[in-house]
């Protein structure tokens, strides 16, 4: 069997290098792999392509790496809470893609597939379809979009085994699954790792077939974007 163990964050990010483009797992702050970010924010390098729901807040998630200026493009369906993000946008210093969110997942499964293109008709006759090919398919327009081409994906679970299983948890599996799929080199952090043959089968979400690295991640501060309670 295939050694996919590695002992840290560190030694799983080791060989992604300036100009690649990566795929993050997650949704707002659910779900993300906070350790691989750290690696990638402590490496320091930059020109990297960035594949993601959105791009976390100011300071923490995917926001650290723009704060050091590590990203040239953002592909995202959502700017949300993050000010850089927003400003860097506006400045002309990050090149964005807002791609609708059911596309992006798509495209992302597309990739995980090994089909080259997907049809769809969100954004036929806006601005998303400039420049792209339209099919007709039973009197509707449908609009041409790529699979995604990312060099590796990074992902984030609740609990894996030594051959790559994953399972996640409640809404963290959000974009996890289908990046995971998608990524020519994944790595995957967990927060319990176990040995192969100990997840039911049936509980399973990602095949390990699926996961290249796979490493046991620690200090999670799992934040909560917007908390929102009831008056008393």
């Amino acid at each position: 069997m295939i050694n996919k163990v590695v002992p840290d964050a560190q030694t799983a990010v080791s060989d992604i290098v300036n100009g690649m483009t990566l795929m993050f797992g997650g949704f707002g702050l659910c779900g993300i792999p906070e350790n691989c970010i750290a690696a990638l924010v402590e490496k320091g390098i930059k020109e990297l392509t960035c594949i993601s729901n959105n791009a976390g807040v100011d300071d923490f998630g995917l926001g650290l790496m723009l704060k050091q200026r590590q990203l040239k493009k953002m592909i995202a369906s959502y700017v949300g809470e993050n000010a850089e993000f927003e400003r860097q946008l506006l400045s002309g210093e990050l090149e964005v893609d807002l791609i609708p969110q059911g596309t992006l997942a798509t495209r992302c499964l597309a990739a995980g597939y090994g089909m080259p293109a997907i049809f769809t008709p969100a954004g036929v006759g806006t601005e998303i379809a400039e420049g792209k090919e339209m099919r007709n398919f039973n009197g509707k327009e449908y609009l041409m979009e790529m699979a995604f081409d990312a060099d590796f994906a990074l992902v984030k679970a609740w609990k894996g085994d030594t051959a790559g299983n994953l399972i996640y948890k409640a809404t963290a599996r959000n974009f996890n699954h289908v990046m995971a799929m998608a990524g020519k080199i994944t790595i995957a952090e967990v927060e319990h790792l176990v040995p192969a043959g100990e997840l039911d089968p049936d509980h399973i979400h990602t095949p390990g077939v699926y996961v290249q690295r796979i490493f046991e991640g620690k200090d999670y501060e799992k934040r909560i974007e917007q908390r929102t309670v009831r008056s008393r």
